[in-house]
């Protein structure tokens, strides 16, 4: 029978392969990052970019221990038959070492493919759930409104079952990914009051202890505070955009924010100008004991993985630079 981890695992650190590095440095990228002592490296499948199961062999091949995570792989976008024997397959090739993240998918990305429902929530429930018992070698479930696979079994099952977990940002999403999900992605800014907020949206399944909280943060980390704060801002140009108001919301600043980008021309100029308290608090950068301080808060509201992306034009001297906020690992 598969075996799945009665409890997630605490305190981990990852780093996130960015969706735009050169095909050349992507396995010397992953292989860094397992020499510098990240925990987990987590690649994306953004529309136009590259393919997350074809990124997450690869990196899995490449490397010998560090766990690899795929956030996140849309639910409209694969026949789950299918989708559940790629990921069964990688977890019996590489047990114990990947982490499945399924979402929407980005609306504007998933119309153009002509793959958004009439109703994301019922077909991101119906998937999960039918995935997750063919990844275990279980019958899929009754035919639902998006998802068909009643019967179907995979005969190839991995010893180690990953766990399933959802990137959504909704309160009723979140609330389904604690209802039918191993856990919750947190996309960027995931600050510690926005994984609590998420955390209550779970539910009762939260504080069992049993949950991936995995949370994504722009990161840059450098001696000089001030540097390191420069460095991160264009990447929070998005967050005074309406799609990011569940991140905003539980700050303590969130109308001041608001106010701010209704005031600025463009997002460039809202993010260039921001505080500088507001971007410490919207990533994860200043110096290393800064950086650190910043991680064990996460880890301190509930998440279990702290996934670093890396900001700044020199991608490896960014992810040496990163590694230095890494406390004493496991």
């Amino acid at each position: 029978m598969p075996q799945t981890d009665a409890t997630a695992a605490r305190n981990r650190v990852g780093v996130m392969l960015p969706r735009d590095l050169p095909v050349r440095e992507v396995l010397p990228y992953a292989r860094r990052a397992e020499e510098l002592g990240f925990d987990q490296v987590w690649v994306v499948e953004d529309l136009g970019f590259r393919g997350g199961l074809a990124q997450a062999a690869s990196v899995l091949a490449s490397t010998t221990g560090i766990t690899v995570g795929i956030g996140i792989l849309p639910a409209g976008a694969r026949n789950v038959c299918f989708a559940a024997m790629e990921l069964a397959t990688l977890a019996q090739l590489h047990p114990g070492r990947l982490i499945a993240g399924i979402g929407h998918g980005m609306p504007d990305w998933m119309r153009q493919a002509g793959a958004w429902p009439a109703s994301p929530l019922t077909l991101i429930k119906e998937y999960t759930t039918a995935l997750r018992l063919l990844v275990r070698g279980e019958p899929g479930p009754a035919a639902g409104r998006y998802v068909h696979c009643e019967g179907v079994r995979l005969t190839e099952i991995p010893d180690v079952v990953p766990p399933v977990i959802l990137g959504v940002r909704g309160p009723r999403s979140q609330a389904a990914a604690g209802e039918v999900a191993d856990g919750l992605l947190l996309a960027e800014p995931a600050n510690p009051a926005y994984v609590t907020s998420s955390l209550r949206n779970l539910g009762g399944a939260a504080y069992g202890g049993d949950l991936e909280v995995v949370t994504y943060d722009i990161a840059a980390v450098d001696d000089d505070e001030a540097a390191a704060l420069d460095r991160v801002r264009d990447g929070l140009s998005v967050v005074g955009e309406p799609d990011w108001a569940p991140h905003i919301g539980p700050l303590p600043f969130a109308a001041q924010l608001r106010e701010h980008r209704a005031a600025c021309a463009d997002a460039r100029q809202f993010a260039r100008t921001m505080p500088a308290d507001w971007v410490r608090e919207l990533s994860i950068s200043g110096t290393p004991d800064q950086a650190r301080e910043a991680i064990e808060a996460r880890h301190a509201a509930g998440a279990t993985s702290v996934v670093l992306a890396p900001a700044g034009p020199d991608v490896p001297a960014s992810l040496a630079s990163l590694a230095r906020a890494l406390g004493p690992r496991p």
